[in-house]
């Protein structure tokens, strides 16, 4: 199958160079950049390629054509320097999986929502996935049918924005229509040969069937006004690619290792609407609900976890995860003219609030008496933002007046943790039984909390064209929490045209990223019983907020911002339908914030064991793990972008691309406290396996070469994405262990057919030629439901067909 994956690829490129002798000049005029954006910049009227910084432009037809209807997944195929891994059997990371941008962590992208800053999800990713002890925002939970476009500004912007933008910034821009309208069904399944380490020959599966219907229509408001809402339902359901399990007669696949079994119903509104005197109401409202359910490992006949419920379930069960989400979102807006300046105040509010249940499951402590169905607690995070943007040109005496942007932004912010039931928590009375409601053991009333902070920024935002060929700009921002202190960071850009079409660009920035509530307070612990001078005794292990007593006594300290320190330079080349973009950068990040390994003790054994016993003791407390910051690293990357488009009389039309990121990250400090660090073996805070997962969990490389044609009736897109090898690593020092997932090409292709004006047919496959990461050998994988590495950034779920019918009004 390789063969014909580099076929295609190379046929992409082959109609590059045909279509282009075959191009005339005169088609040049037909193929300027039109596009306008508003990230990175504060200064109307500048397209995609005047700006200063690198920013990219993602259509909504162009979403709508990956054949998946999740946002984060159709930007992570249009986007090289956006990856979103998959990552399996992660508890709450299965339904809220996050993506990232240059190989940095989920929640240093921050993420707006027309310019507003949009809020993060409740969840604090804490398992062994991409992105481990970042809180993100999920972008799943905006529909791709509500948006009009997405501007992704690929480079610090702290200055500019506040915390999180350090690796860049994701635009969510809404659709804004006051007529017309549109409904899409989607329908797809993958149609796969699963071939793992204890089954090479290979299972077929036929899985994951998901049906998505979209709607949206605009509305009139008023004279000049709009309102513009859209649907989304969706029902998707799971994959299972785990191995065989040997461990059980006949040998069979025990698990459900692959995609997390989700329903959504999603509703946004935009509006707008004059208000006189050169002023505008606008607001917009979103609200989702999601339920999901993902596996965890299977208790087979003969687990000690299944030995007590055997009564139960005397074939071995399988727990499942279950959640139920609810996002929702409202803002509320008034822009115009005020004494020659232009103001914009808006107050955006967000919520997001996760509750789990443990499904199929059992508290093997209470033995045949355990229930099977738990509830297990749930977390809630919301914030309002009020923002006061001011602007106005001032004559300098330049080619362009100066824009001079200031003000200021006030956030509140919320975080909370409820408990589950008694019995998803509780121990029962067989004392010797793991306790706790099997796959996600409910939050303990010493976990529940309620917590808040706010701060308030200002920003002073310089930009002009100071000549017919230089444009710079200069910005500074201040920002003061009332959890952690204060910080103040500045960037500086330019832009020069060398001659007609050919540019270059730069900037240098520094920028933060605040600690998240969600690392700072979360909190989740479980209860053993241990013998302790001849009495059965509970102690606790779990993971504690850095300002408890337990983690203070290993040396944990309140957190910190990071900082980062970022540069940037690249070309710009533009001739007629032709355009190329090529941007180096540089970012140094310090004191990222990081979750701690467990810290276990032992009153027997060597002498850093018995002292950190010691030091736990008083707490009843066996192991403990906590956020800290003191790591440093730093990321070098260069991103490509090339696009060509033709317009022929007799071919059509050809929109061709050619993308790359190349991206390398180097750890180059560990986190340390004194405490720990003053015992005679200090033990590892943040270790092999997760310093490998800075540094190789996402792709070094990754290319894509895609060609869109249209021609009457008829479209087609065909795209071929190279993804570099990743690693997913173990302890191990030898690397014995570790996986990876090899160098890969997936090759998606999509047919499109108008029936007249408003009715349109697709069929289309994503992963066409059934490409996989490598398999993790049998001696990795001993729970035998792990085939393959969630760190894969193209997933590893095979190839997935989907159909498409669209219907405009």
């Amino acid at each position: 199958m390789r063969y014909k994956t580099f076929l295609l690829a190379a046929a992409s490129l082959a109609s590059v160079a045909t279509m282009a002798n075959a191009q005339s000049a005169t088609d040049t005029d037909q193929t300027s950049v039109d596009e306008l954006v508003i990230t990175g910049t504060r200064t109307a009227g500048r397209s995609r390629l005047d700006t200063l910084a690198p920013v990219d432009v993602v259509s909504e037809k162009a979403l709508t054509r990956t054949g998946t209807t999740e946002l984060a997944q159709s930007l992570s195929t249009l986007a090289p320097s956006i990856n979103f891994p998959r990552p399996a059997i992660t508890d709450g990371t299965d339904h809220i999986r996050p993506a990232t941008l240059r190989g940095l962590a989920p929640d240093q992208t921050l993420v707006l929502v027309n310019g507003a800053r949009r809020h993060s999800s409740a969840l604090v990713n804490v398992n062994g996935s991409i992105g481990r002890g970042s809180a993100a925002v999920d972008l799943n939970a905006i529909p791709t049918i509500a948006l009009d476009r997405v501007e992704v500004l690929r480079d610090g912007a702290s200055a500019q924005y506040g915390s999180d933008a350090i690796a860049g910034v994701i635009n969510l821009r809404l659709r804004e229509a006051r007529s017309g309208g549109g409904a899409t069904i989607t329908y797809g399944g993958y149609n796969t040969l699963v071939e793992t380490a204890r089954n090479t020959d290979g299972r077929r599966e036929r899985d994951g069937e998901t049906v998505t219907v979209q709607a949206w229509q605009g509305l009139p408001l008023g004279a000049d006004g709009f309102l513009t809402v859209s649907a989304e339902y969706r029902d998707r359901n799971p994959t299972s690619r785990g191995d065989i399990d040997v461990r059980v007669t006949p040998a069979r696949v025990t698990s459900r290792y692959g995609d997390a079994e989700v329903k959504d119903k999603t509703v946004y509104l935009n509006a707008g609407l004059p208000v006189g005197s050169g002023w505008e109401a606008y607001g917009w409202a979103g609200y989702q609900t999601r339920e999901g359910g993902s596996a965890a490992f299977p208790r087979i006949v003969g687990d000690a976890r299944q030995t007590p419920v055997a009564s139960i379930y005397p074939n071995g069960y399988l727990p499942i995860i279950a959640t139920d989400i609810e996002d929702s979102t409202a803002a509320f807006g008034l822009k115009g003219d005020l004494a020659g300046f232009k103001v914009d105040l808006n107050v955006v509010y967000g919520k997001n609030k996760i509750d789990y249940r443990t499904e199929s499951s059992a508290n093997a402590s209470y033995g045949a008496a355990s229930q099977t169905s738990f509830k297990s607690g749930g977390m809630t995070y919301d914030q309002t933002v009020v923002g006061l943007d001011v602007s106005r040109g001032v004559d300098i005496g330049a080619y362009e007046p100066l824009n001079v942007a200031f003000g200021a932004e006030a956030r509140w912010e919320g975080y909370s943790i409820r408990a589950g039931e008694p019995a998803s928590y509780n121990r029962g009375p067989i004392t010797t039984a793991a306790a706790g409601a099997q796959g996600f053991p409910g939050f303990q009333p010493s976990n529940v909390l309620s917590r808040d902070r706010d701060n308030i920024g200002l920003y002073l935002d310089l930009e002009s064209r100071l000549t017919e060929r230089f444009t710079a700009s200069a910005a500074v921002r201040y920002e003061d929490y009332s959890d952690f202190g204060s910080t103040t960071t500045g960037k500086l850009a330019a832009r020069y045209e060398l001659t007609e079409g050919f540019a270059i660009r730069g900037a240098v920035s520094t920028g933060f990223r605040a600690p998240a509530l969600q690392q700072q307070f979360f909190t989740t612990t479980s209860t053993n019983f241990i013998i302790i001078n001849g009495v059965s005794t509970p102690v606790e292990v779990g993971t504690f907020p850095a300002t408890s007593a337990v983690a203070k006594v290993l040396g944990a300290k309140p957190l910190e911002a990071e900082k980062s320190d970022n540069l940037s330079a690249g070309v710009v080349f533009q001739r007629g339908p032709f355009e190329l973009t090529v941007d180096a950068y540089q970012i140094k990040i310090d004191n990222r914030i990081v979750l701690s390994e467990n810290i276990q003790g032992s009153a027997t054994g060597s002498a850093t064991a018995v002292a950190i016993y010691n030091l736990l003791a008083p707490f009843n407390v066996t192991a403990a793990r906590f956020f800290l910051n003191g790591v440093d690293t730093e990321t070098k990357g260069l991103d490509v972008v090339a696009r060509y488009r033709i317009d022929d009389d007799q071919a059509g039309r050809f929109d061709l691309t050619a993308a790359a990121n190349f991206n390398k990250t180097d750890v180059t400090k560990l986190p340390t406290t004194n405490t720990l660090s003053s015992l005679p073996v200090p033990p590892s805070l943040f270790n092999r396996a997760n310093v490998l997962t800075f540094e190789e969990g996402t792709p070094k490389r990754k290319i894509t070469l895609a060609g869109d044609w249209s021609r009457e009736a008829w479209g087609a897109t065909l795209k071929t994405t190279f993804y570099g090898s990743v690693l997913s690593p173990n302890n191990d020092p030898t690397g014995a262990f570790d996986v990876r997932t090899g160098s890969k090409a997936v090759v998606d292709l999509e047919g499109r057919y108008a029936i007249n004006e408003r009715l349109n047919l697709a069929i289309g496959a994503n992963n066409l030629f059934d490409e996989y990461p490598n398999r993790t050998p049998a001696n990795v994988n001993t729970t035998n439901a792990t085939a393959f590495t969630g760190f894969s950034p193209f997933g590893f779920n095979g190839r997935f067909f989907y159909g498409r019918v669209s219907v405009s009004w």
